[in-house]
């Protein structure tokens, strides 16, 4: 998934942006709002919103976005631990509220459970064919043995799983490649692409000329 990040504590930041890179999300991290201006047709899985931020309340940029009609999942962190400040975070148009501090293990999993969410998968195995795909356990298998995949890789098979059915446009799935640290080729979606039909099989992800990939339903 791609993550948005918005902690103006250090520490914090980049050990949440860290640890979620290593459990294959892509995440932007930001520390103030004033950065996060312009990334309003950029797409986004999942908010992760500080509270308290260095030029604003993070509550009321959610609220904000709500009011222009940006619907993606929000997840306050915040120390403020009060019952009428879980209310008026919720209220704001937050989907969750963690309250600081927490262990980075409960927020991915909290994110994991957003996904399947909004993809509306309830169970967390997915199977096409001989191919499962296990989005908790992050995990591919193939004919029952364990496929190799990379973390770029793996977040091109999330993104594409959790919207099964739809076409994810290559825009979006560049986001994701470019997402990680290293440097990209132009070429780079084509090229993991390339590399997971070779994995799993050439009819699990369908071009759709001139708009994206999906993973038929």
């Amino acid at each position: 998934m791609r993550l948005l990040l918005l902690e103006d504590d250090i520490t914090l930041g980049e050990g949440l942006k860290d640890f979620l890179r290593s459990e294959g999300h892509v995440v932007e991290w930001f520390m103030s709002i004033s950065e996060t201006r312009g990334l309003a047709q950029e797409a986004f899985d999942l908010l992760l919103v500080d509270w308290n931020l260095p030029d604003g309340s993070g509550t009321d940029w959610i609220a904000s976005l709500r009011r222009h009609g940006n619907t993606t999942p929000a997840v306050v962190l915040t120390a403020r631990d009060r019952l009428s400040d879980r209310i008026q975070g919720l209220d704001s148009g937050a989907d969750d509220y963690m309250v600081k501090p927490f262990a980075p293990e409960e927020l991915a999993a909290r994110v994991r459970a957003m996904g399947r969410r909004l993809s509306g998968v309830s169970n967390h195995l997915r199977k096409f064919g001989d191919v499962e795909i296990d989005l908790t356990a992050r995990a591919v298998r193939v004919d029952g043995k364990p496929a190799q995949i990379t973390a770029r890789e793996w977040a091109l098979i999330e993104a594409l799983v959790l919207r099964c059915g739809r076409i994810v446009s290559k825009n979006d799935l560049e986001a994701l490649v470019s997402g990680f640290d290293g440097e990209v080729m132009s070429n780079a979606l084509e090229v993991h692409v390339s590399h997971l039909r070779r994995k799993l099989g050439k009819d699990l992800i369908e071009t759709v000329r001139g708009m994206g990939y999906r993973i038929p339903a």
